[in-house]
């Protein structure tokens, strides 16, 4: 892996991080509502748990492969 592939691989890291950080938050407001959208709610749920596989793939990716 080059430098420029890890530091791409860094670089989309913070940008999931900071989506599911957003939703995390999104998330927490809605919940606090008396009415809140229970469809809505679910898709933002869905969401956040995809950007957190995405960005356990990712990190997968920096870890160098161990020689068997």
């Amino acid at each position: 892996m080059t430098m420029i592939d890890r530091e791409e691989i860094l670089r989309r890291i913070i940008e999931l991080e900071v989506e599911h950080r957003d939703l995390d938050a999104a998330i927490d407001t809605m919940t606090n509502q008396v009415l809140h959208e229970e469809l809505q709610l679910r898709r933002l749920k869905k969401r956040k748990l995809q950007l957190k596989d995405q960005i356990t793939l990712l990190r997968m990716q920096l870890i160098p492969d161990i020689p068997a």
